[in-house]
């Protein structure tokens, strides 16, 4: 592709630094104060604030598209945005830093255009003509040219590379056909000028409503209902649909229209799937039932910014901090507030593994308040309520994630399933695959190893399981009754390798430490040098020893079949989930036909184990 003219882009090699291309502009709108009304150079503001809002327009369509709470009964391609998309299409903006470019020296060479008027009617009732009469054949006429020979194999076969039209995939094309778009774009601008008629307010309405429109085609959501076009036929000719769109993105050679099929019927080239599949998508007839969900939660509040409908790039990277982050805080919190006012479990993400769809929705809490005793009621209300939406609607499993199984809080899931015995949805805890994920990272060479946490659902099982192979545990409790309890659940010949302790002094010498409780970094003194500490604990704890490691939270990578991946979980890198999450899938995938609540059951360890391990889920 590098070989043929204009299909790449030549600040391609700057990554994320192509916007100091817009420094020039920014500059002589900084010294000249291009905002004021009286400045010579308010043209540069106008141009700066335009492309902005261009911007901002295909980002919101985004968003709209990755709101799966609303759009997915709506959904056309079912699958979701994989990573893989998301960087061929992670600078879909490349166009609009060319359009702007190209604006500025035509307002440069041509003084008279910085004269235009702030408004006239005429103008906008002449471009309209323009549209119809120059645009919409000539983007007919320039999209099936494309469609031929070297044209289509140099240019325009990275555009139908995408598997899945999103609003950022009609920025996803070469610089060549990106050059006749903007010929076809400003035709009825130019035309509005030449006769007189030319106006700021135009060039804005024109090219928001063009970027408003291909957002549209592109949003692999339908919006439009059936009624309207069944009541006025000619209406089908007049306006896409995202329907119609898709169909070009499968079978390439129909549907060629920018807006008005109506220049498909001239060409004959309107699939004839197309009014049928459009009821059908609109219908919800394809909406699809998970066969799995895992029920997340929010962290914090900048962790409600890391979703596909917020802003997509984000959420395709592991969640930190970002200095942006900053200025959306104070959105996010008031986000936080509507969550709390509207109370409802939502649809974030989706992929597939093994042709079963798996879904994440998300209880609108954040991590503080699973730690308020007045919100233990609310809480375990919305994971009730998510639990029994899923069996109505077949779900099969449906996996807790940290929190939302949280002893105190509802005994791990037990809750639930007491109180609804005749559940048909399997309730997941999946602790008994984050315990097999522990106890895989400790060396088959330990003999001792120090424990916080230890009489947790987690901390007694892997202590179980350890004194079984002759591993020495301290478990550090100040309850005698709980330790005993748990001790007396070992075979009687290993229950000496369990141990009470009530100091961490009492580890000083010991170099394995497994944490379930958050330890402060006084208390990470008392480890040697030298000690791994491995952890189940939310939130991990605080790396503060240099001469110690630091295992992370317990988690595993999805085999690589999986599709439609495009979300981090948390701070977790891509196609790595939590241990939880993942014992869910194994739940899934195996069918197991049991809850998975309350008390680990020691003996499944290695049996969830070897299964994660037969369907391709590997250890990080």
């Amino acid at each position: 592709m590098g070989a043929s003219p204009l299909s790449s882009w030549p600040w391609e090699n700057l990554g994320s630094y192509k916007y100091i291309l817009y420094g020039p502009l920014v500059a002589k709108v900084v010294a000249s104060k291009g905002w004021e009304s009286n400045s010579q150079d308010q043209w540069c503001f106008y141009l700066l604030l335009l492309f902005a809002l261009r911007g901002i327009t295909y980002t919101l369509w985004v968003s709209y598209c990755n709101m799966l709470f609303l759009t997915r009964e709506r959904r056309i391609f079912k699958h979701s945005v994989d990573f893989a998309q998301i960087d061929k299409e992670w600078h879909w903006d490349n166009f609009l830093i060319l359009q702007c470019m190209i604006g500025a020296m035509a307002f440069y060479i041509f003084p008279s255009l910085r004269q235009l008027p702030s408004w006239d009617i005429t103008g906008v009732a002449i471009a309209i003509l323009l549209h119809v009469v120059i645009s919409e054949p000539l983007y007919y006429w320039s999209h099936k040219s494309f469609h031929k020979g070297s044209l289509f194999s140099n240019y325009h076969y990275l555009h139908h590379s995408i598997r899945i039209p999103q609003p950022f995939t009609a920025g996803f094309a070469t610089p060549l056909e990106h050059l006749v778009l903007m010929g076809v774009m400003s035709a009825p601008l130019i035309g509005a000028c030449l006769v007189g008629h030319g106006s700021m307010g135009l060039l804005f309405i024109h090219c928001l409503i063009f970027d408003f429109l291909r957002g549209l085609g592109n949003s692999n959501v339908e919006i439009f209902p059936v009624g309207p076009f069944q009541a006025f036929p000619a209406l089908k000719y007049l306006i896409y649909t995202p329907t119609y769109h898709s169909i070009h993105h499968t079978e390439k050679d129909s549907n060629f229209c920018l807006f008005m099929p109506f220049f498909d019927w001239l060409g004959g080239t309107i699939n004839p799937k197309a009014w049928e599949l459009h009821k059908e998508i609109i219908s919800g007839k394809n909406d699809q039932v998970p066969d799995f969900v895992f029920l997340a939660h929010v962290v914090d509040i900048t962790h409600s910014l890391h979703v596909q409908f917020v802003l997509r790039w984000t959420a395709s990277l592991p969640q930190k901090f970002r200095p942006f982050t900053i200025l959306m805080w104070p959105g996010a919190f008031v986000i936080m507030l509507m969550m709390w006012a509207l109370s409802k479990t939502f649809l974030i993400s989706s992929y597939t593994i093994r042709d079963k769809l798996h879904q994440i929705w998300a209880v609108p809490r954040y991590g503080f308040q699973y730690f308020l005793p007045f919100a233990k009621d609310g809480i375990n209300n919305q994971i009730e309520l998510a639990i029994l939406r899923a069996n109505k609607m077949g779900v099969k499993v449906l996996s807790l994630a940290a929190l939302n199984k949280n002893e105190v809080l509802n005994g791990g899931g037990t809750l639930f399933v007491n109180k609804h015995p005749d559940l048909k949805v399997r309730v997941v805890h999946g602790n008994t695959l984050t315990a097999a994920v522990i106890l895989h990272e400790i060396p088959e060479s330990t003999t001792e190893v120090f424990m916080t946490g230890a009489t947790s659902k987690l901390g007694r099982a892997i202590a179980l399981y350890l004194c079984k192979k002759r591993v020495r545990v301290m478990m550090l409790t100040l309850s005698t009754e709980r330790f005993i309890k748990i001790q007396k659940e070992a075979p009687e010949e290993y229950r000496q390798y369990l141990v009470q302790v009530t100091k961490y002094q009492s580890a000083q010498n010991c170099k394995a430490w497994i944490v379930g409780k958050w330890l402060s970094p006084l208390e990470q003194m008392w480890a040697p040098s030298g000690t791994h500490f491995h952890q189940f604990v939310v939130p991990p704890i605080i790396s503060f020893r240099r001469d110690c490691t630091y295992g992370k939270l317990a988690a595993m990578r999805l085999p690589d079949y999986v599709q439609g991946l495009g979300t981090c979980e948390y701070t977790l890198e891509r196609g790595v989930v939590h241990a939880c999450h993942a014992g869910g899938v194994v739940h899934c995938l195996e069918g197991y036909t049991h809850h998975e609540v309350g008390a680990i059951d020691v003996d499944r360890i290695d049996i969830v184990w070897k299964a994660a391990m037969k369907h391709g889920l590997r250890p990080v």
